[in-house]
């Protein structure tokens, strides 16, 4: 095979991956609002209920900017080995806690019942 040819088979299994990754990008809103309860009560008995910080640290927009998202996603779904943070990983995919990163990096939604 060629370099040209390499490169058109790389672009085309690319395209046909951004229709499935842009579908996995935000969960169904079911399991959005099971992720949001999950992240105010279980997440928010260490992290405080506003996320403003208590035995773990705040989980708001301005203390996490300067934080790269796949560390805090990793962070989410491995623990903290040491640490009281516990690994996420048995109770969401590595797309929810990514949603979980960006939602929590732009301000996270309040519950709804």
């Amino acid at each position: 095979m060629t370099l040209a040819s390499d490169r058109v088979l790389a672009a085309l299994f690319l395209f046909l991956l951004l229709p499935v990754a842009s579908l996995a990008a935000d969960p169904a809103p079911e399991r959005a609002r099971e992720l949001v309860r999950m992240v105010r009560q279980d997440c928010g008995s260490c992290h405080g209920l506003t996320l403003n910080g208590g035995l773990g640290p705040p989980l708001l927009p301005d203390t996490l900017r300067d934080k790269p998202a796949e560390s805090l996603r990793y962070t989410v779904l491995l623990g903290r080995p040491g640490t009281p943070m516990p690994p996420w990983n048995a109770f969401m995919t590595e797309a929810e806690a990514d949603w979980i990163v960006r939602q929590l990096m732009a301000g996270f939604p309040e519950e709804t019942r």
